[in-house]
């Protein structure tokens, strides 16, 4: 039992409170992926807003890893003088802020890396090539960019880090038979599927010591043939409750799932029934985990956040779209106006990320340009 406005402990990390914003692509890093003076503002917006633990960012931790336009990067020491202005930003505002660790894997973008994507296994495209399986060279440089990631991230002054292992990306991939089709020690049955990701984990605490907070981020399911199920998502969690995550966050779906379980679904939430994507797996979770878990998706009222929280459900409540639609939500609800968010979770916010404008909330931008004089 818990309330969403008392201050909690994550491996000695203080949090004001218990809501989170949950990490996402916004398309306002520089080119080559370093820290900009937007990116900072945005984060600096979020702490004002008195988010309790901010997500920075899915931010890639080698070359041919890289996701997206805009992306975030981390793996290498000159982008530390960046990474150390935003984390001193969001601390002289008040807040507290991990860096997410991620490797786009066949979801990578050759485009911009130049660089030939790695998987679990080969995937192709209209008869050619888009993605190698990685071999036992790539694995190893894998686990030691993370580990350095996580490195550089403690150097930076990042309260935490998070390991990002949903989302269809790379150790996402490599835990379901979906993307993986592997017969050696990765592949097959889940302990192998979860190999790679639990060597991620120890080189990150070995990087890192035992006293940072090391989160992960991973899929509560995949919604996907031959993806990783809620059973197994639950599972998983005991092995990396073992191997020493301080706290998990459930998501859900890959780019390759049906529209309506995108891990960013469409569509307007109208009731508190209809909130909370993920409910299911977190009553599972409760019931096998004892480390704390963060659950983001389809949060919208604060009556739902509290329930969660109050009745065990999730330790931690997290929003991602909410908070890019309105970064002070969390402080209005602190002080008394309880309205619902004003998401209404049509994914405009991301269309002017993929044109180099960076994400924000064209909804509200346009309701705003209506009413001012």
């Amino acid at each position: 039992m818990g309330e969403l406005f008392e201050s909690t402990s994550l491996n000695g990390m203080r949090l004001a409170n218990r809501f989170v914003r949950s990490a996402t692509w916004e398309g306002l890093a520089d080119q080559d992926g370093a820290v900009t003076p937007r990116l900072i503002e945005m984060m600096v917006e979020l702490a004002s807003g008195e988010v309790g633990l901010i997500i920075s960012s899915h931010t890639f931790v080698s070359p041919e890893g890289q996701a997206g336009p805009g992306q975030l990067a981390a793996y290498a020491d000159r982008f530390l003088p960046g990474l150390r202005d935003m984390v001193r930003a969001v601390h002289a505002a008040g807040g507290k802020i991990a860096l997410q660790l991620a490797h786009g894997g066949c979801k990578a973008n050759s485009e911009l890396s130049g660089l030939e994507p790695i998987g679990p296994s080969a995937v192709e495209k209209n008869g050619r090539p888009t993605c190698r399986p990685a071999g036992r060279e790539d694995i190893a440089n894998v686990v030691f960019a993370f580990a350095q990631a996580a490195y550089r991230a403690k150097q930076a002054g990042f309260d935490a880090v998070q390991i990002h292992a949903a989302h269809g990306y790379l150790l996402s991939q490599f835990l379901a038979p979906a993307f993986n089709k592997r017969t050696d020690e990765y592949g097959g049955e889940l302990e192998n599927r979860a190999r790679l990701l639990l060597k991620v984990v120890r080189g990150v605490r070995a990087a890192v010591g035992p006293e940072y907070p090391v989160l992960i981020k991973i899929n509560s399911e995949d919604f996907l043939d031959e993806g990783m199920t809620g059973p197994e998502a639950v599972e998983v969690s005991g092995m990396l409750e073992k191997a020493s995550i301080d706290a998990i966050e459930f998501s859900g779906g890959t780019m390759n799932s049906p529209e309506k379980f995108l891990p960013v679904r469409p569509g307007r939430l109208k009731t508190p029934k209809q909130e909370v994507y993920y409910r299911k797996a977190a009553r599972l979770y409760e019931q096998k985990v004892t480390i704390p878990l963060i659950l983001v998706g389809g949060i919208r009222s604060f009556g739902v956040a509290e329930e969660l929280v109050r009745d065990g459900t999730a330790d931690y409540v997290s929003m991602s779209r909410p908070l890019i639609c309105e970064p002070g939500i969390v402080k209005r609800w602190r002080e008394g106006d309880r309205r619902k968010a004003e998401c209404v979770s049509d994914n405009a916010c991301f269309a002017p990320a993929l044109d180099g404008r960076g994400i924000y909330c064209v909804t509200m931008a346009k309701k705003r340009s209506k009413t001012s004089p």
